[in-house]
Parts: C-alpha cells; sequence; structure tokens
C-alpha cells in the first residue's frame, strides 16, 4: 500500500482550511482585529474580572446581568466588589462598555461567556438552574457567527448534553452556524499574586472549529491558553483540580483533630513539613471549607459518577471531614467555655472574620456562618467583626440581622468568647489577644501559646 510522504500530503491540509465555515473565518477576524463585541454573562466574582480584561484588550464589552443593582452600579461607574476598584469600573464606561439586564441585545455580542453560578440543592445534588435559565433566556437571540462559551463550574457532560441541544433547537448547526467550548473559570479573589490575565486558560470545544474559536477568543485577551480534547476534558479539569484541593484539605483537618487529641500543635507540624523542597504541598486546616468552588464541585462529580455506577468512596470522605469541622469547632467553644464554668447558651460570642477567606468580602458558603448557625441554635449571643464585611449582607439560605461590631477594648472585656474564624490580615491580634477573655483560634494565628488561647 502507497504511503504519501509530508509534501504530497500538503494539499489535504490546504483544502482543510479552505472548508473552514465562513462564520468562522468572520469571527476569527473580529477577534484578531478586536471588533469583537464581547458579552459577559453573569456579573459576580467571575464575570466583573472578565468584563474587565476584555475592555482593557481592547473589546467593547456587554454585561448581562439579572440584578438591577449591579447594572445599575457598573453603568454609574461604581463597584460592589471590594477588590475591584471603581476607578477601573469607571474606566471601562468611559470607554464604551456597558451593562444591562436586556438579555434580547445578546444578538449585538459576538462571543457570549457565561459565568453563573451553579450550586447544590437541598440534597447536594447539582443545581443546574441558573445555567439552564441563562441559556433558555440567550437562546432565542442566538444568530450565526457567534461563539457561546460557559465558564460555570459543572460535571462533565453539561455543555453537550444541556447547552448544544438548545442551541440546535433554534435551527443552528454547532461548529458552523455558531461555535460552543466550555473554559473553566480560575479566578481567586483577592489574590495579588494572579490576575485574570496571567492565570492560564483551559478550553475544550465541541467541535475543532469550536476548538479555533474559543483558543481564538481567550488569547486576545490572556496570556497562556490551555487547549484539551473536548469540552468533558475542560469540564472535568475543573473538578480535579478543586477536588485535589479538598482532598488535601480534608486530611489536613483529620491530621488536626489527631494533633490536638496528641497535644500538639498542627501549624507547627505543617510548617516544618513544608520545609522538604520535594514531595510535600501544604495545606492548612480551618473551621470548614468556603467559597463558591471547594465545598461543591466534589458533589458534582460524585453524582455524575454515580450514572456510570462508580462510588466515589475517597472524594465523599473528605467530604464528610470538611463538613464536620464546623461541629468540631463549636464542639471546642463548648468546652472552652465550660471550662470556665459557663455554657454557649447565654454567652455572648463574637465571631472574627466572616467570609470564607482572607483579606476578601466573599461570603460565598463561608464555614463562619455555618458556625454562627450553629452557635445561634445552642442559644449564644453572637455578634461579629470584620472589616470587609459592614453589614451581614442578604444570602439565599441564612439571615442574620447584624452589622459589624469594632473592636475596642470595651467590646472584647465584655466577651466571653472570641472565635477566630477568618484571619484577615488587618486586624491586630496582639490587641485581641491582650484584652479578650478566650480565644479559639481556628486559623492558627497564635502560633505563640497564650493563656486565653485555644486552639481549634
Amino acid at each position: 500500500m502507497q504511503t504519501l510522504d509530508p509534501i504530497e500530503s500538503a494539499p489535504i491540509v490546504i483544502e482543510a482550511v479552505q472548508s473552514e465555515p465562513r462564520a468562522l473565518a468572520a469571527l476569527l477576524d473580529k477577534l484578531e482585529n478586536r471588533t469583537a463585541v464581547i458579552g459577559i454573562v453573569g456579573l459576580g466574582y467571575v464575570g466583573l474580572p472578565l468584563m474587565l480584561r476584555y475592555a482593557y484588550a481592547g473589546f467593547h464589552v456587554i454585561g448581562f446581568d439579572i440584578d438591577d443593582g449591579k447594572v445599575d452600579k457598573i453603568n454609574r461607574g461604581e463597584t460592589y466588589i471590594e477588590h475591584i476598584s471603581a476607578l477601573s469600573v469607571g474606566e471601562i464606561i468611559g470607554r464604551g462598555s456597558e451593562a444591562t439586564t436586556d438579555f434580547r441585545r445578546a444578538s449585538e455580542a459576538d462571543a457570549l461567556i457565561i459565568c453563573v453560578p451553579t450550586p447544590l440543592n437541598a440534597y447536594r445534588e447539582p443545581d443546574l438552574s441558573f445555567i439552564l435559565n441563562t441559556v433558555d433566556a440567550l437562546a432565542p437571540h442566538l444568530r450565526p457567527g457567534q461563539l457561546v462559551s460557559l465558564e460555570s463550574t459543572t460535571y462533565p457532560g453539561t455543555t453537550e448534553e444541556e447547552l448544544l441541544p438548545r442551541i440546535r433547537a433554534q435551527g443552528l448547526e454547532v461548529g458552523s452556524d455558531v461555535f460552543l467550548v466550555f473554559s473553566p473559570e480560575r479566578e481567586d479573589p483577592g489574590n495579588p499574586k494572579f490576575k485574570t490575565r496571567s492565570i492560564p486558560k483551559v478550553v475544550g470545544g465541541v467541535t475543532p472549529h469550536c476548538q479555533r474559536a474559543g483558543i481564538a477568543l481567550y488569547g486576545a485577551a490572556i496570556d497562556r491558553v490551555v487547549p484539551v480534547t473536548s469540552t468533558r476534558a475542560a469540564e472535568l479539569t475543573k473538578l480535579l483540580e478543586n477536588i485535589y484541593r479538598a482532598v488535601n484539605i480534608g486530611l489536613v483537618n483529620e491530621m488536626k483533630i489527631i494533633a490536638d487529641r496528641m497535644g500538639i500543635d498542627i501549624h507547627e507540624v505543617i510548617n516544618a513539613a513544608a520545609t522538604k523542597p520535594f514531595g510535600f504541598t501544604p495545606y492548612y486546616p480551618g473551621p470548614g471549607l468556603g467559597g463558591h468552588c471547594i465545598p461543591i464541585d466534589p458533589f458534582y462529580l460524585t453524582w455524575k459518577a454515580r450514572q456510570y455506577g462508580l462510588h466515589t468512596r475517597f472524594i465523599e470522605l473528605a467530604g464528610e471531614i470538611n463538613n464536620d469541622m464546623p461541629y468540631w469547632v463549636v464542639n471546642k467553644v463548648a468546652s472552652a467555655l465550660n471550662d470556665r464554668g459557663r455554657s454557649i447558651k447565654h454567652s455572648r460570642i463574637l465571631v472574627l472574620g466572616i467570609t470564607y477567606k482572607k483579606d476578601v468580602d466573599d461570603m460565598r458558603e463561608s464555614p463562619s456562618v455555618r458556625l454562627m448557625e450553629l452557635m445561634r441554635d445552642r442559644g449564644a449571643i453572637l455578634s461579629y467583626s470584620d472589616p470587609h464585611v459592614p453589614v451581614f449582607p442578604k444570602m439565599r439560605d441564612h439571615h442574620f440581622e447584624m452589622e459589624s461590631t469594632p473592636l475596642t477594648r470595651e467590646v472584647l472585656e465584655a466577651t466571653d468568647l472570641v472565635l477566630l474564624a477568618t484571619n484577615h490580615s488587618d486586624v491586630d491580634y496582639d490587641f485581641v489577644q491582650k484584652h479578650a477573655s478566650i480565644i479559639v483560634d481556628t486559623r492558627g494565628v497564635y502560633l505563640t501559646p497564650h493563656p486565653n488561647v485555644i486552639k481549634s
């Protein structure tokens, strides 16, 4: 059998290029020339930074959201996310970008990037309602020549099983008329080391033409694009990243419980182990998992794995350990008070730091909120202090009518116990230790032993 050498096979490559859909060629040209209009759907902790990034890259950007308040603030040049400055928002509005609640304007965009929440329902199963409602709102306004990218974290198969048929139902052929990709978000709110531009972007397309469009879209604004062979591979990539963290945090949380029982400071142990220059990555324990990804993503994969007859024992065990940490912390609080002749009921407890991680205003899935609910249920008189959350925000599943309490000497001395739940940098912890009666430290802030500090 005769085989073709590279020279003889060259015409086949040329033919493949010539067969490129006109819609793709036009889209690629717009992206290269910065004449494409970029639509960002969902203007939260992922969508708003992405809107800024594309505007700074020279594109006209339309931000879509169902929240009138967010849209109005953006169009006035204001911000609602602490680590994003109003100056930055005002600058892109001055350049012509805008926000809207009118999803009919989706037809104006050449690329639509969907960044909406993917929570769990009451049975800890995937809730795709935000994705599906968003796609249903966009679908009637899709047109040939557009690219649709889903960034919301979800289980493998979502893009092809849920988005693809909805687009096809509009009479559009994916891969020739419109282009569909999945590219998982990788934002780390408040982390000054990594910005939207510098975090590599994984992209998987439904077809090779979709893949080309996705690479061009993200390559126009992000320093490095990492192609994978399918949307399912891209979806699983995101889950692996966060499950890796969840499992390691579960391990170190269990190690914390063991070390506590043995009278050993787990933070001292971790810091010592971290001096090993190979084979060890430090993870640190806490009062539970927080943020929109790590407490939720493992359950997206375990749910999907059951459809394949698989039981993800390792992942679920880590989830159980992490979910139980707030109960363990509250028991430490009860024990600390009991040693001083008090119970949680009627004790004045101040929760220090209520965001899910340090130095941000992000309350999504914060373990501090679960701690507050558990102590409230046991009769505690609660207050909180957090320089990043002046007023307790409205949340879907949690409700507290509170404002942040200043950390004065009088407040601390009148409090029976301070529960250090989030270790913000701009707190004077020496002052807190000097004037608080008891501190339960869940973050390893106090490395030096103090009589009134209890590690948890």
